[in-house]
């Protein structure tokens, strides 16, 4: 990057000198000698109540509660946005979605022409608005910084041929969904990679021949025997197999599961759910959004978080095994709360952990996430932390910890940042800044979102609504009529913050 100073530019001495000024003091040191590894996992649809170490009674998850059990559990980490694209954009530009380029789900599969996969139509675009190429994002950080960047699983930060497809933003080796809708299928017609050694130039479609071999919908679907999560999957650990102590590495590994279609292989796992749940519902599916029937929907939820969660005991092992494991943060979360889509049924679960709302909705339960951090020897195992964060701050973070500060990208005109570091809150050394607030918008149910301390603002169609999550967590009570001056105060800020975008809008109260 022009203008710009690289860590293993600068002497060790100065390194060490500059670090001890540094708030996060000798972390950041540390970061200087050995800069950490990062995995990155995001999962997604998953709600606040899904996993153990939240409270969930129904579903195993015995790694994911391992890594809480290693690491820092927070139980007041946010999303982005309360639905896919827009969250992971806030993750990626380190905005709130009042300044990012991507506030909702726009979609560019619409009125394209038409492909053949056998007997099987699909589009010959497929994708989501792209993020602004004027604003840097997070793998390209780490790309200047020297890192070797892995992404698998769901994309959905620009189109097929935009300009934001994984090759063109900091990644170097990618394979999954670039489409969020394509992402509906668990046995799709295709997947999207991205390998230079392989020859690729560009992200390529991987045609999935076995699988294309039968219909997309209907009874025959389930004959298709490529499974998108465990090939994504498969093709992480190759990744992160092929990593090394010699130089550092983020993998961003965005799982589609729990997400609907409720689907997979009717493996020991699945069965062992089915005869859990023997009084278990069907659903008949929904062939417009790409979801097909399913049968078992409790036995085939639990499962796919069970699945996750194996995944996530794969991933462990294989740090393990190469020696990384101490050198690697690793962190667990998801893009929003629970979804009701594709025969899910988030009241059975309990999955919203006593929140009120699920995704698509500025109510804590469709914007709280869980959010687990492990890293050995600077966290301190088995904490939990009620600091309020949101993906956003993210971003700031991994720069606190390579050694630069989103500053130095605003100066270089390379994009603005809402996030603060939470660098301190993980490793407690030096003083945690805190928002004054945190923001969201979403245009597809025209919501806002404000948190200022225990104060919330929802603003729904233009109206606002206030409650008061220390007495009122699951926002039962609007109270907006009693606190005119809250109220007033909040939307402000709602005034403030929001910036108008030509493709996502918002009724601003």
């Amino acid at each position: 990057m022009a203008n710009e100073t690289y860590l293993t530019d600068i002497p060790m001495n100065t390194l060490r000198i500059a670090a001890g000024m540094m708030a996060a003091g000798a972390v950041a040191a540390s970061a200087a000698d050995n800069r950490p590894n990062i995995i990155y996992i995001m999962c997604d649809d998953m709600g606040y109540g899904d996993l153990g170490c939240y409270g969930q009674k129904y579903i195993s998850t015995p790694h994911i509660d391992s890594l809480a059990r290693q690491g820092v559990r927070f139980t007041q980490a946010y999303a982005g946005s309360p639905v896919s694209a827009p969250s992971r954009a806030s993750l990626m530009t380190g905005q709130h979605t009042g300044h990012c380029e991507v506030r909702g789900n726009k979609e560019y599969w619409r009125g394209v022409d038409t492909v053949m996969y056998g007997a099987n139509v699909d589009f010959s675009i497929v994708g989501q608005h792209p993020y602004d190429p004027a604003q840097v994002i997070l793998p390209e950080i780490m790309k200047e910084y020297g890192y070797t960047t892995g992404m698998f699983g769901k994309w959905a930060g620009g189109y097929e041929g935009s300009p934001s497809t994984p090759d063109k933003r900091g990644i170097d080796e990618f394979y999954g969904y670039i489409c969020q809708f394509q992402a509906h299928l668990y046995y799709p017609n295709f997947l999207n990679r991205y390998r230079p050694e392989l020859g690729d130039t560009a992200t390529v479609r991987v045609v999935m021949d076995e699988n294309i071999k039968y219909p997309m919908y209907g009874d025959d679907y389930l004959k298709r025997p490529q499974y998108s999560a465990d090939m994504i999957h498969r093709e992480a650990m190759d990744w992160l197999d092929r990593q090394s102590a010699d130089k550092p590495f983020m993998g961003i590994f965005t799982y589609t599961l729990p997400h609907a279609e409720l689907v997979q292989p009717n493996d020991s796992l699945l069965k062992g759910y089915k005869r859990k749940f023997f009084l278990d519902k069907t659903w008949g599916g929904q062939e417009a959004s790409r979801y097909n029937p399913s049968v078992n929907t409790h036995a085939q939820f639990a499962a796919m978080i069970s699945r996750l969660d194996a995944y996530v005991g794969e991933i462990m092992e294989k740090l393990d095994e190469k020696g990384l494991a101490d050198n690697t943060i690793v962190v667990f979360t998801s893009d929003n709360g629970p979804h009701e889509e594709g025969g899910a049924d988030p009241e059975f679960f309990g999955r919203d952990g006593q929140l009120r709302g699920l995704k698509r909705s500025c109510h804590e339960g469709g914007i709280r996430i869980p959010f687990i951090v492990r890293w050995p020897g600077v966290i301190e195992a088995g904490r939990e932390s009620d600091h309020q964060l949101a993906f956003y701050d993210v971003l700031p973070t991994v720069c606190d910890i390579v050694g630069t500060t989103p500053q130095s990208y605003s100066a270089a005109g390379r994009g603005s940042f809402d996030g603060i570091s939470f660098l301190p809150e993980l490793t407690g050394r030096g003083t945690q800044p805190k928002h004054d607030f945190l923001y969201w918008e979403f245009n597809e149910t025209d919501q806002i979102g404000v948190r200022q301390g225990d104060w919330k603002l929802i603003v729904k169609r233009g109206k606002p609504e206030l409650y008061n999550l220390a007495d009122d967590i699951h926002e039962d009570h609007d109270v907006a009529a009693a606190h005119p001056e809250i109220v007033d105060r909040l939307v402000k800020i709602v005034r403030r913050e929001h910036t108008p975008n030509p493709h996502f809008s918002v009724t601003i109260p």
